[in-house]
């Protein structure tokens, strides 16, 4: 069945507040300047979110053990409006972030129009909690407080906790298992979360790990769901302009295969692009590779 095209409202929101003002900030100011707006034939214009990036600190909060709370707070509230208004609209709200932290705004916006899933692409499971966490960074704990774990502050913003039910989460790609369990991180696997690990896909294959994806998230009674890509996912010899690098990952080929089934099911109500790092790539080969690969799977 031929799913129409999306109606596109690109959306950028550059923050850093969950992460460190290495580069990322300039993630969708690169994808931008490949030609990203006019290949996607974007309908309306671009929409830049203020950040408050001048806000960072480096400094822990007393009270979550978490950087920048009140500032993530703050952001994530502005974005959720954004999304939810976009939503409303019935336009399909391309977010290029920024840090994995913009989570919070999207998954909150999007609880207060009714229960959406997620389907979490991405190297790492960020599934720490502020105790467990060496850098207090929000942006390796956003799964963690998206379904609802961790500080009150940041989890139940405007009275929403969960923004998402585990039992409406899928996990792809991670390979940082090891490393979460030498660092003490709850286990992703012992929730209700779903989880294709790197493991599972280079055993069974990028097509049905996509397959069996595509089949769940149909069954799913939710009003939508919404794809974060972590371009960390990728295989770390591709893309290595990343601020925490893993070995091995997806190719680009098979992100693409796997974002075009998504949009396929006609569920999908947007879609989040995170921790590019344009200061790693500088003659912007990897930028243009990213840039092609959403505009080949919406197109």
């Amino acid at each position: 069945m031929h799913t129409p095209k999306p109606d596109i409202e690109l959306i950028t929101a550059a923050s850093i507040l969950g992460l460190k003002p290495s580069g990322v900030e300039h993630l969708a100011g690169r994808l931008l300047s490949t030609g990203l707006e006019a290949k996607l034939q974007l309908q309306h214009p671009v929409l830049h979110m203020p950040t408050m990036n001048a806000q960072y600190s480096g400094q822990r909060d007393t009270d979550t053990h978490c950087l920048n709370t009140d500032a993530i707070i703050n952001f994530s509230q502005q974005l959720a409006d954004i999304i939810a208004s976009t939503v409303q609209l019935q336009r399909f709200a391309l977010v290029l972030g920024g840090d994995c932290s913009i989570l919070l705004g999207v998954m909150s916006g999007l609880k207060t129009l009714g229960s959406y899933g997620l389907v979490f692409l991405d190297a790492h499971a960020d599934f720490y909690e502020p105790e467990r966490s060496v850098s207090g960074e929000v942006a390796d704990m956003d799964l963690a407080i998206v379904t609802g774990r961790g500080p009150e502050k940041l989890t139940n913003m405007n009275g929403l906790r969960p923004y998402v039910r585990d039992e409406h989460v899928i996990q792809v790609g991670q390979r940082d298992a090891a490393e979460t369990a030498q660092y003490g991180s709850r286990d992703i696997r012992n929730t209700a979360i779903r989880v294709f690990d790197m493991a599972t896909i280079e055993k069974n294959g990028m097509e049905r790990v996509t397959a069996d994806v595509t089949a769940e998230i149909r069954q799913w009674d939710t009003s939508g769901c919404w794809l974060h890509f972590d371009t960390d996912v990728l295989s770390d010899d591709i893309n290595p302009a990343v601020d925490y690098r893993l070995p091995g990952g997806l190719h680009f080929e098979q992100v693409e295969h796997f974002i075009r089934q998504l949009l396929q099911t006609g569920k999908m109500a947007g879609m989040s692009v995170t921790i590019f790092n344009p200061l790693l790539d500088t003659d912007s080969t990897i930028a243009k590779k990213i840039s092609a690969t959403l505009v080949s799977a919406f197109s």
